[in-house]
């Protein structure tokens, strides 16, 4: 499991030895940003798409990938149809979906190009904001799975 970012930052050495990589979102947000999203008074700020966050799952991702093993990817954001071309682009092996999620991930990511969601990335990894990556991302599911935010809430 990579849920901290010291395992990040030491991924190609537990790449040696691990036969996967399972990054936990939920934890990995809470400890790059040091926001907890269950505390109303800084849940605000809790962002799985910050800069910060998109480079660590990048770094993650490429150890995986110099080492031979999958990188799976759980938690919310996992489930979030705004965050999926994203991380398809960025090379996620993986997605832990919950049951209820499954279909309408599914449905999305079967419409995706990947050409166009890695140019996404690229474009997302160069960005300051989580604003700009958030509405190009969500342009994207827009216009692969025309109504999809409507199913999801």
């Amino acid at each position: 499991m990579i849920e901290i970012p010291s395992a990040v930052l030491i991924a190609d050495a537990l790449g040696t030895r691990a036969k996967f990589f399972s990054i936990g979102t939920n934890d990995l947000v809470q400890y790059t940003l040091a926001v907890d999203r269950l505390n109303a008074k800084v849940a605000d700020l809790y962002d799985p798409t910050h800069p910060a966050m998109l480079r660590l799952l990048k770094m993650t991702i490429e150890a995986g990938q110099r080492h031979g093993i999958w990188t799976g990817l759980c938690g919310e954001m996992a489930g979030d149809p705004t965050a999926i071309p994203l991380l398809i682009g960025l090379g996620v092996d993986e997605l832990s979906v919950s049951p209820p999620m499954l279909p309408q991930i599914k449905y999305l990511i079967r419409r995706l190009k990947l050409s166009e969601t890695q140019q996404l990335a690229a474009r997302a990894l160069e960005c300051d904001s989580s604003v700009d990556i958030l509405v190009q991302s969500r342009a994207m599911v827009q216009r692969a799975a025309p109504g999809i935010f409507h199913t999801v809430l």
